[in-house]
């Protein structure tokens, strides 16, 4: 039986038609399986997670004023790559606690102090129901000691560690609390880069 040149023409048509559906499929499982096996990274509407280093997520808490989570960053820091800088960085934090805790008493900011000595000891959902609820007079006492204690053991690794840079990166520190003595808590200088 003969075909006629229309019914040749459906037939490679059909044909041609079944090809570019097998290979739109082809693509899609290959994309999935690249996808896959490579992740995906701002691809249709995906946004990829911001990646932070140590020193940067504890400028984002200092500047929140969030200090437990800001010395687990500077303690991840000392973890990751031991210097005299991660170990100023850390003195710095535990300073900037101490400093913020006697701004709060002279403010007669109580009830502030009190809400940053629960978020100090506070962090795990059976907190919200057993608060370590104390007294805010109490509670400076109790942070700054512990805040003092572990600035001059982090200070006194930095400098066993390397004096040198001890002395170039503290008056950066100490210039910094000049330029900003009522706030300085909140941020690092900026030579430090963070």
């Amino acid at each position: 039986m003969k075909q006629t040149v229309e019914e040749r023409e459906e037939s490679t048509m059909r044909s041609f038609t079944e090809r570019i559906e097998r290979s739109r499929w082809f693509i899609c499982v290959l994309t999935l399986m690249l996808t896959c096996v490579f992740g995906m990274e701002d691809g249709w509407g995906i946004t990829g997670e911001v990646s932070f280093t140590d020193l940067q997520r504890a400028k984002v808490y200092l500047a929140a004023g969030d200090f437990r989570r800001a010395i687990d960053a500077c303690r991840h820091e000392v973890d990751a790559r031991p210097s005299a800088e991660a170990y100023l960085y850390l003195t710095y934090v535990y300073q900037g606690l101490d400093a913020y805790v006697e701004f709060l008493a002279k403010a007669d900011q109580w009830v502030t102090l009190e809400r940053l000595y629960l978020s100090l000891v506070t962090g795990k959902p059976e907190d919200l129901v057993d608060s370590p609820d104390v007294l805010a007079r109490i509670a400076k006492e109790l942070v700054q000691s512990g805040a003092r204690q572990q600035a001059d053991i982090a200070a006194a690794m930095a400098t066993k560690l390397d004096p040198a840079v001890v002395s170039l990166v503290w008056p950066q520190q100490t210039a910094w609390r000049k330029a900003k003595p009522d706030e300085w808590w909140f941020g690092v200088p900026p030579e430090w880069q963070w």
